[in-house]
């Protein structure tokens, strides 16, 4: 196992606290990997009560970093549900939809796929501590991962950025919190700048090892599926760590003859945090930050750290990139909602992703699909509450305004009278 430069090919051992290449580039961890991958192995290991074999990302461990047992850190992650989900398949004009729900991971978010990896290659390596840059969810994992560790945690959050429900999590970890007067991209660089200069084990989706973590995202997905691959895999875009490990999953995937084909991938950004769009809609001829406003505070990320990585994923598979607006990530989170599954809005970005590429023509009506969703409902119940009680609450289709009436049979039959 080593690391490699995206972009000159420099190689640096595993061992190393270098999350960079010299050059700049980002790394990828290469494993070096002899003989046949046997798929069994993945099967008898979804009965295990105790051990690193119930976790849904070690059960793959032929295809993660080889760790040593002790070293490995686990709560168990992983193992989320797979919804069928008929009517919001006809609502975005799909012949079948399935949402894998990463939500359902111990903290709430995908996050605790990579970070499982990356805070046990932290303490193989001998890190004295880590760090990373949040805009909730992260910082919520390398809280609670951190604690699991005993590793001393510093999170860099941008000031009235991040959802009251996120900041709790980390706060009741035990994480030192560092507030910054910036967005997100200013928290990054503040972060970055400060592991090269202490030393500091750098948590981000910049690390690699967080990305080996993320690929189980797609092992699990595809073995619930029966190693049949859907037509396309639709996601969130944000730090655009996840776009990338799914591109890595698939190839690797590919490559040991587990799937045929590769589907194509669908990153989906919120309108006004959308750099990733607009260098696509370019042709990623050009590149260029933007200042991030969106009520999805996950993806609220005008920089993002992996945008080189992400686009090799959407090179390998044929991918395309799409923006939607605030409104239409609530709607849908809406929906997803009612339908008893429920999500953050960043995850919503998926489903209104969907409908948009369904209409303009992109994603055939024919076809199957599964999303991602990437956080728990409650990990921002500020935006449930503004969307069913806030001020516009009456321009929102499915609001959900609780109805205040007085203690009578009289008055309970005139609210309910359609279902009694």
């Amino acid at each position: 196992m080593h690391l490699r430069c995206v972009d000159c090919g420099e190689t640096y051992p595993a061992d190393r606290l270098v999350t960079r290449c010299q050059c700049g580039g980002l790394l990828d961890v290469v494993i070096e990997r002899t003989g046949a991958l046997d798929r069994s192995s993945f099967d008898r290991r979804l009965t295990a009560l105790t051990g690193i074999d119930r976790s849904g990302v070690w059960r793959y461990r032929e295809l993660l970093p080889p760790l040593p047992d002790p070293a490995i850190v686990t709560k168990p992650e992983g193992n989320t549900n797979l919804y069928e989900v008929p009517g919001l398949a006809a609502w975005a004009g799909v012949a079948r939809l399935v949402l894998k729900h990463e939500g359902e991971n111990p903290t709430g978010s995908f996050k605790d796929r990579g970070m499982t990896v990356a805070i046990s290659h932290a303490l193989w390596v001998g890190a004295q501590i880590v760090a990373c840059a949040s805009t909730g969810n992260t910082s919520a994992s390398v809280a609670a991962y951190a604690a699991t560790a005993g590793l001393p945690a510093i999170v860099f959050i941008p000031e009235g950025k991040i959802s009251a429900a996120k900041l709790g999590q980390t706060i009741a970890y035990g994480a030192r919190i560092v507030q910054i007067r910036g967005n997100f991209d200013a928290a990054m660089a503040l972060v970055q700048d400060a592991a090269r200069r202490y030393g500091i084990y750098l948590l981000n989706s910049i690390n690699p090892f967080r990305l080996e973590g993320q690929k189980t995202i797609v092992f699990e997905l595809l073995h619930q599926m029966g190693w049949e691959p859907p037509d396309w895999i639709v996601l969130p875009g944000g730090n655009l760590g996840n776009t990338s490990a799914v591109g890595k999953a698939l190839t690797e995937l590919h490559e040991a003859g587990v799937i045929g084909r590769l589907p194509r991938v669908a990153v989906i950004q919120a309108a006004g945090a959308a750099p990733f769009y607009e260098a696509y809609r370019a042709g990623f001829r050009e590149y260029h930050p933007v200042t991030p406003e969106t009520v999805a505070t996950a993806i609220r990320i005008g920089d993002p750290v992996s945008y080189s990585k992400a686009r090799r994923t959407i090179e390998l598979t044929n991918g395309v990139v799409a923006a939607v607006s605030d409104e239409a990530i609530m709607e849908a989170k809406a929906r997803i909602d009612r339908a008893g599954i429920g999500c953050e809005p960043a995850s919503a970005a998926t489903l209104a992703g969907l409908r948009q590429l369904v209409s303009d023509g992109v994603i055939p009506v024919g076809a199957s699909v599964a999303g991602i969703l990437t956080g728990h409902l409650m990990k921002d119940t500020d935006a449930v509450m503004d969307y069913h009680l806030g001020p516009d609450a009456a321009n929102h289709p499915l609001a959900n305004p609780p109805q205040v009436i007085d203690p009578t049979p009289a008055a309970l039959e005139e609210i309910l009278g359609d279902v009694l």
